[in-house]
């Protein structure tokens, strides 16, 4: 049985990813990651289990992806501006 998994974030625009941690649920994750997209950003997510192939996050690899630390942070900060300044034009 499944018990944990690497919650992933990507910039699809800017091609780079973070790997944020690992979780037992990912609904949290993945609800802040939707909110992004419904806000217009393009991201995505993964939540792939934790297995003994990829137990450490340094072993998880995406083709075609960058990593970029503190990528998760960057994205909440322009989705808390992007969430502002939309509140303030109405």
């Amino acid at each position: 049985m499944i018990t944990k998994f690497w919650m992933i974030v990507r910039d699809d625009t800017a091609r780079t990813y973070e790997v944020c941690g690992k979780e037992s649920n990912d609904n949290r994750f993945s609800n802040r990651i939707l909110a992004m997209q419904r806000a217009g950003m393009n991201v995505s997510f993964m939540s792939p289990p934790v297995t003994t192939q990829t137990h450490s996050r340094e072993l998880i690899k995406i083709t075609g992806y960058t990593y970029e630390e503190g990528l998760f942070d960057k994205l909440q900060r322009l989705f808390l501006e992007r969430t502002l300044r939309e509140a303030g034009e109405e």
